[in-house]
């Protein structure tokens, strides 16, 4: 054990022990270069002496620090200091999932299903690069305190090209493949399976197979069919519980090919809980549960022992792999407690125990099958020697037909994709039925068409065997969420997405919605439509200023000279009436909208003008200026406007072209106001010269 303090490899300062094991201990560790808290697993001392093991210890780990992934715990480095093997890793904050399960009892359908689901993420990119784990168990799975998944401890795995096809090691064997307790070559489908009894613990609390020695339970890997998970969860959904059996099988050819198919199932059974969408290879003929014979249960015992299993090893002779293997069984379970020594006499005990139950086995067997037969009339007992004779012809005839059977089997066709009515005319061509069990949403395959069958193709079936198949309705219909109306654009896309949606978009002018919010969306919000369908959304791109124009200035102009104005900017207009005293009979007074406001063309624009009473008309007063109106010398030949201000009284006596003509403006200037006046002079609205003091006389 090494003490606080110690820097490793000149970088890694150790802080505390935090765990030990079977081959290595794990400290809490500073790492001074990087100035952040690490995992360093450092080997134990009796493994250290064994160079083999230690160069087969320094490649795998090597092989493990190229694997980067969020659900993999991460090995930073690998090194030796002073003799001393390490990792380097990244350290998790958390609980393990064995102690996790054990805390709980046992975990959620959706809790089990997202742990899985993450692990197997990890597991995928283990796989991809090359490395199988071939130790996955609940102890090496780290739930960190933000609730990451973290599939940990790739000490012992080994890379798929190694020319080594048995392992100098083994995973704990509650979680171990059958292929691995008999000493065979274990891949990804091994780990599939150590997964698939991780699942089995998270929702049921306990592992399918146990006993009191590491012998007992890996012959039950071997020979015992796992009991449906459902016996112990009786609320657990179909297809979790079919997913665990396919991981399971022991066949690793009837397992899920690889991580991905599994990843495909767990996403679907979040969706479909009670589906009907596993998929288990049948068993082929030759491939069914075969007994084992008492020498190859004395040589799994002898390996479990010796820590020596079948096959051999291209890189180390016989003596130096028992010594290896049985230094590392002493420190074998460094999770559990379940490899207590074994001693001849529990040996020579199991194996009687084992022989016995086989032979009692065989006699209940026999005796259910004479019972069964008795009363199904096959057996007469106390017949005459006739009847056991035509017995004896009428089991050979059977072996016969069983032989030719095998002969005639045909082999079933891909039905999917094809209509109920097409797979009956494929299958019929080949004696064999189908037949329609449900009907199931299917994202792909159209509606009629068949999406799953019970039988997979390529499988041989003798004739007459009836094909399940599940038709599909199509695609799911999915309701268009709320909200979409007033987001914007990038919100409602999400929203639309988020439900398996298509999005479409159209602009669209709006005096009312701002740009880039959403106006409207067809199909409208609430509306139930098939997943995949497109949703078109109408977005504004603000108002449209292509065909607006401006309310002119037209106040104190005569009515006929405004409405001129209004007609030419295609304008119309209507007009009300009003009376000012102060100005001439006739004026407009005001204008709505106001001067400035910017207006659709064709907009109506209402005059206010002034109309005066019979009696206010003839007393008023008129007065005229007959000072002639020089042009100023800053006019251009532009369009001319001649403004009298007098006080608050503004009226245009003049616009249009150049009123000088060269000359003087001779034209007498009317005012209702006898008050000394400022005559403004603009070109082309710009204002360019002052007539100042320009007075008035009355006119009697």
């Amino acid at each position: 054990m090494l003490k606080e303090g110690v820097i490793l490899g000149e970088r890694y300062e150790i802080m505390s022990r935090i765990g030990y094991g079977g081959m290595a201990d794990v400290y809490k560790a500073q790492d001074r270069k990087l100035n952040r808290l690490v995992a360093v697993k450092v080997m134990k001392a009796e493994f250290r002496e064994d160079s083999s093991f230690v160069a087969k210890f320094q490649k795998e780990a090597q092989a493990a620090a190229k694997l980067s992934h969020p659900n993999v715990v991460n090995v930073y480095d690998v090194g030796e200091d002073r003799g001393l093997q390490y990792i380097v890793m990244e350290l998790i904050e958390g609980i393990t999932l064995k102690n996790y399960i054990a805390k709980k009892g046992k975990l959620s359908v959706k809790e089990a299903t997202s742990i899985a689901i993450q692990v197997s993420l990890g597991l995928e990119a283990a796989h991809n690069v090359g490395i199988v784990h071939r130790d996955v168990k609940p102890q090496n799975i780290m739930i960190s305190t933000d609730g990451k998944v973290k599939l940990s401890d790739f000490g012992i795995a080994k890379a798929i090209n190694s020319n080594t096809i048995t392992a100098n090691v083994m995973g704990s064997v509650h979680y171990s493949s059958p292929e691995q307790v008999r000493g065979g070559y274990s891949d990804a489908k091994s780990d599939i399976y150590s997964l698939g009894i991780t699942m089995y613990e998270m929702v049921t609390g306990r592992v399918p197979f146990d006993g009191d020695t590491t012998v007992a339970i890996a012959i039950k890997h071997l020979q015992e069919e796992i009991v449906p998970p459902s016996i112990y969860t009786p609320d657990l959904p179909y297809s979790l519980e079919q997913i665990i059996l396919k991981c399971t099988q022991k066949n690793p050819e009837r397992r899920y090919q690889n991580v991905g198919e599994l990843i495909d199932d767990l996403k679907r059974s979040l969706i479909d809980p009670q589906g009907n969408f596993v998929q288990i290879a049948p068993l082929a003929s030759h491939a069914e549960t075969v007994k084992m014979t008492d020498h190859e249960m004395n040589e799994i015992r002898r390996g479990m022992n010796n820590g020596t299993l079948h096959g051999s090893s291209d890189d180390d002779d016989d003596d130096e792999r028992y010594e290896r293997r049985k230094k590392y069984l002493d420190h074998y379970n460094d999770d559990d407690d379940d490899d207590d020594e074994e001693d001849a006499g529990s040996t020579r005990l199991e194996k009687a125990i084992t022989i016995g139950g086989f032979i009692v086995g065989a006699i209940i067997i026999v005796i259910l099958i004479l019972v069964i037969g008795n009363m199904a009339g096959v057996f007469h007992f106390g017949g005459s020697s006739a009847a056991s004779s035509s017995a004896s012809a009428t089991s050979a005839s059977t072996s016969s037909e069983s032989s030719s059977s095998s002969d005639s089997q045909v082999e079933v066709p891909k039905l999917l994709g094809m209509t109920l009515e097409e797979a009956q005319q494929a299958t019929n061509k080949l004696g064999i039925g189908v037949s329609e069990t449900g009907e199931q949403a299917s994202e792909d395959y159209s509606e009629g068409q068949i999406m799953a069958q019970s039988i997979d193709a390529g499988t041989k079936v003798d004739p007459g065997t009836t094909i399940n198949v599940t038709i599909s309705t199509g695609k799911a219909d999915v309701t268009v969420p709320s909200g979409i109306t007033g987001a914007t654009q990038q919100q409602a896309t999400d929203l639309l997405t988020g439900v398996g949606l298509q999005v479409e978009v159209s602009l669209d002018y709006s005096d009312t919605v701002d740009v880039g919010y959403v106006i409207s969306c067809d199909p409208a919000e609430g509306t139930s439509v098939a997943a995949g369908s497109t949703v078109t959304l109408t977005v504004s791109k603000g108002q449209d200023d292509s065909n607006k124009v401006q309310v002119p200035s037209i106040v104190g102009w005569s009515k006929e000279d405004a409405e001129s104005t209004l007609d030419s900017m295609g304008l119309s207009y209507k007009e009300k009436e009003s009376e000012d005293t102060t100005q001439a009979d006739g004026v407009v007074l005001a204008v709505s909208p106001d001067v400035g406001t910017s207006v659709d063309s064709g907009s109506t624009v209402t005059l206010t003008v002034n109309k005066l009473s019979s009696s206010s008309s003839s007393s008023t007063k008129k007065y005229v200026c007959y000072s002639p109106l020089s042009q100023p010398s800053g006019y251009n030949g532009g369009t001319v406007k001649l403004e009298l201000v007098q006080g608050d009284l503004t009226t245009t006596i003049y616009e249009g072209s150049d009123p000088w003509n060269g000359g003087t403006y001779s034209t007498p200037i009317e005012s209702t106001s006898g008050e000394t006046g400022v005559i403004n002079v603009y070109e082309d609205g710009t204002l360019i010269a002052k007539y100042p003091n320009v007075t008035f006389q009355e006119e009697s």
